[in-house]
């Protein structure tokens, strides 16, 4: 994802819209790469957020409040010195780059006009916010680049500002497009999306591929093999683009993947994705940076709080994955223990025969019709009988083992399969309510070091509820312990429980009232008990439905783990229930 030059362009024509002659009441710094400027405009208050993160660069104005450190940093008090009170007097782009130039009409300390640009620059990890006074001299910045960071380009205080390095490329509200498409068609040895993202000034990749798309049926077609059908339609869609670029008449959209995560926005429909993205569209651009960066960032910071949680319990999947696969080593070998009680009776049947120090013997197995001959090896330190009590010793050890063994071995699967299923349920965690009550389960289970001092539980979250289209309610849980309560406790015997077959997931419940369930209620329950487990990326996923009557919970079982009779399997495809 981009934010380009020209999607950059209908945010400031927004911006300008709505902030123009707005006042700075307040700046606010809530993290280290990110400003917020409350104004007063001619509709309200707003927020407009500035963000320099080498992930997520933008300017918008923003719905969202961050918390605020204790203490403000520098630059923060810097911009609060000059820019409070300050009116926005013009919003200015330079060309098409991602550079867009805020002036404000400000007072000095002594009370004189003047005049205070904050240059904000969006690009990638070298995103920058950069105050300037009125005769181009940088006052301060977000991110100083001293001669360590860049021999090309400094941004320091007391020197002159200077627009970032050229890269050479075509401006759409300059050029021709009979001369950028002559420029696109010289590229011969690349694809016609690598072509036109190396020509034009301000457009991001999805908009070099919709636009090789449209034109050639392929974003990926090779320059050396466009057709003079697909040239024209070229040439349609640079001036399609153009016209977006000088009219900033483009429309805010977003794009989805089937899971629901958004992966890039832009200012023109695209259709390259066919079915594979859903396509959303919003009020504003600015609504549409909110929307996608507030979306994108909880799912990156679920996954960053996850972290430690995902780590614990994948360390401990990993250690049990090994303990396993030594004990059924052990097992299988334990099971060759008759071998060892033959030459025990072997030996002591032939005491007299061995001499003592021997390293083996050869014997006959009268254990064998055929009276083959054995050899068995000694430990020429002990004496015969030793040897033979030895091969009894290692015999009734390995009859131990093979109970001990398949009782140890059992407990490991189900531990490890109720990892499996933890595992699974913070890949799912949608709220920090969710990871909480996950983590208080893993304390309860002594996976998680119980907090020193008293700590308040976290509060109890109700199942997730969904209703089917012919009416049924269908309850799904969201942990292992709210699975055990929903199945055991909350379930009637004749709700129908569903459940993924040898799948991680949640417990489904139907909630039938007495009433006979509908194939369509189960399908539809189904299709939702596959979306919450491992396989909600997968199709064709077998989930089985039986009576919650015939659902029960072996004793001393980890949280989650029931066993089932009476099932039926369907086989269905997982869909969001919240779309």
């Amino acid at each position: 994802m981009a934010l380009d030059g020209i999607l950059l362009s209908h945010i400031a024509k927004e911006i300008e819209s709505v902030a123009l002659g707005a006042k700075i009441n307040q700046v606010h710094q809530p993290n280290r790469d990110e400003l917020i400027f409350s104004m007063h405009t001619h509709s309200g208050n707003k927020r407009l957020l500035v963000s320099a993160r080498a992930d997520s660069p933008r300017i918008s104005f923003t719905s969202y409040t961050a918390e605020n450190p204790p203490v403000a940093p520098m630059f923060c008090m810097l911009l609060r010195k000059r820019l409070c009170g300050a009116r926005l007097s013009a919003v200015r782009q330079h060309q098409l780059e991602r550079v867009l130039f805020l002036d404000f009409d400000a007072s000095t300390t002594l009370g004189d006009r003047t005049k205070i640009t904050l240059a904000v620059e969006i690009m990638g990890k070298h995103s920058n916010c950069i105050l300037i006074d009125e005769n181009n001299i940088i006052i301060d910045a977000l991110k100083r680049i001293d001669m360590t960071l860049s021999s090309k380009r400094l941004v320091l205080p007391q020197l002159p500002f200077e627009l970032p390095p050229s890269q050479g490329k075509l401006s759409l509200l300059e050029a021709d497009v009979q001369t950028v498409v002559k420029k696109i068609c010289e590229q011969e040895t690349r694809t016609l999306d690598k072509a036109v993202l190396a020509t034009l000034m301000g457009v991001s990749p999805i908009v070099c591929r919709e636009v090789a798309y449209r034109a050639a049926g392929v974003p990926d077609v090779g320059v050396s093999q466009l057709s003079a059908k697909d040239r024209e339609r070229l040439c349609e869609e640079i001036e399609r683009i153009q016209n977006h670029a000088k009219l900033t008449d483009g429309i805010p959209v977003m794009l989805k993947d089937l899971t629901g995560k958004p992966f890039d926005l832009t200012f023109a429909p695209v259709v390259q994705y066919d079915d594979a993205a859903k396509m959303l569209t919003l009020q504003s651009f600015s609504q549409l940076l909110d929307e996608y960066y507030h979306e994108r960032d909880s799912i990156e910071r679920m996954r960053v709080r996850s972290r430690d949680l995902s780590k614990l319990i994948a360390n401990n999947i990993s250690r049990l994955s090994r303990k396993l696969n030594i004990q059924m080593t052990e097992l299988s070998q334990s099971k060759d223990r008759e071998h060892l009680r033959i030459c025990g009776d072997l030996l002591q049947a032939n005491l007299y025969r061995i001499e003592r120090g021997a390293a083996f013997v050869d014997v006959e197995n009268f254990y064998d019709e055929n009276m083959s001959t054995l050899r068995i090896k000694l430990d020429p330190a002990r004496t015969p009988a030793q040897n033979a009590q030895r091969y009894y010793k290692d015999y009734a050890r390995a009859k131990n083992a093979d109970k001990v063994l398949g009782v140890q071995i059992e407990k490991g699967r189900q531990e490890l399969e109720y990892l499996e299923t933890v595992a699974d349920e913070i890949d799912r965690a949608e709220s920090e309510k969710e990871l909480a009550q996950i983590r208080q389960e893993l304390i309860s289970q002594g996976y998680v070091r119980a907090p020193k001092g008293k700590q308040k539980p976290p509060s109890e979250l109700s199942p997730r509820e969904y209703r089917t289209s012919d009416g049924f309610v269908v309850l799904v849980g969201r942990n292992n312990r709210q699975n055990d309560t929903l199945t055991l406790r909350t379930a009637r015997k004749t709700d129908i429980w569903l459940h993924t077959k040898d799948i991680p997931g949640s417990h489904t419940i139907i909630v039938t009232e007495g009433r006979e369930v509908s194939d369509t209620a189960i399908s539809e329950a189904a299709c939702i008990c596959a979306w919450f487990s491992k396989a909600r990326d997968s199709a064709q996923v077998p989930v089985d439905y039986t009576f919650a009557k015939f659902v029960s919970k072996p004793q001393g079982s980890p949280p989650g783990r029931v066993i089932y009779t009476d099932q039926h399997t369907l086989y269905v495809t997982p869909a969001n229930p919240d779309k």
